[in-house]
């Protein structure tokens, strides 16, 4: 085994928590670096840090072999357009100062409202200003490994779902609230298809793209299961296993921007809609074939998040 370490930048959330647990069949030598650090195995060695400070991000990165960034910022475009380069930025000067290699974990904000199935092909086209953002951050990071001035990869996930997932749409609008005996939510059309990406798919998916040399320098889609799933059919399949009737509220976006006057969250929600209001359908067949991987199915990954919600 490598002496250097496996760093995960941002080690406490719905992805890094995960990938700590994956990264034991590849090391044990795994550095969680984040501003609460929290051991997710017994040997892990923990690093408060701040990404937005360049030398406490070399610091977190010194002695890594690879680099993991999962990092959340605040779920605010003012917050993103002002924060996210800075991170990228330091991130990306650590890692070349250290020689090691980086995975980014993305989402698919960059590529907008696309017709038909996303693939790693996928042109970006934002329609929002977090996409905007992250479509920025794609060009600077294949510029960067296309010049070869580092290794990199990107790993883009739909939608999460998972057991103890705080911020996924699954989970607070629907998982949530019919664990509590009241109606689902979703936003504007629970009809459309609507893919979701099980978070500890997405973990290992990540880790194996992280120990292995061949993947780098291209981005992936996180193995999702195939079958176009629905709002809706997440609510019956839900409901079913609760034992309840299976009633969802639909939110428009004017009541949206209401409950946003109170809640800033939800008005940031606002220009992301276009995902529910149309097909969104993201296609992982090239993780799939090229790593052997048979995603989990939605009816799995659903029993398990309410188990956990339990």
């Amino acid at each position: 085994m490598s002496e250097k370490y496996q760093t995960i930048l941002g080690g406490g959330g719905a992805i890094g928590e995960p990938l700590a647990r994956e990264l034991t069949a590849y090391t044990d030598k795994i550095r969680i670096a984040a501003r609460n650090p929290k051991k997710i195995n017994e040997t892990d060695r923990v690093l408060k840090f701040d990404l937005l400070n360049k030398e406490s991000t070399r610091a977190a990165v010194k002695g890594s072999e690879i680099v993991y960034l999962v990092a959340g910022l605040k779920y605010s475009a003012k917050v993103w357009q002002q924060q996210w380069g800075i991170v990228l930025e330091n991130v990306l000067s650590a890692c070349k100062e250290e020689g090691a290699k980086l995975v980014f974990f993305d989402n698919v904000y960059s590529y907008g409202k696309v017709e038909g199935e996303m693939t790693e092909e996928t042109p970006l086209n934002p329609c929002s200003k977090k996409g905007e953002v992250r479509a920025k951050l794609n060009i600077r990071l294949n510029d960067e490994y296309t010049k070869g001035n580092l290794q990199a990869a990107v790993v883009k996930a739909a939608d999460f779902y998972g057991p103890r997932v705080g911020s996924s749409l699954y989970n607070l609008l629907v998982l949530n609230n019919m664990v509590k005996g009241k109606k689902a939510m979703w936003m504007n059309n629970p009809a459309a298809i609507h893919s979701f990406t099980y978070t500890p798919d997405a973990a290992k998916a990540t880790a194996m793209v992280g120990n292995t040399p061949d993947a780098y320098n291209q981005v992936w889609h996180a193995p999702t299961d195939t079958h176009k799933i629905t709002a809706e059919e997440m609510v019956r399949l839900t409901a079913g296993l609760l034992g309840v009737e299976p009633k969802i509220q639909v939110l428009g976006n004017a009541m949206l921007r209401l409950a946003g006057i109170f809640q800033p969250t939800v008005m940031e929600m606002v220009e992301m809609t276009y995902q529910t209001k149309y097909d969104y359908i993201f296609n992982s067949s090239k993780f799939m074939k090229a790593f052997n991987f048979s995603p989990t199915p939605y009816a799995a990954g659903i029993a398990a998040c309410v188990d956990s919600a339990r």
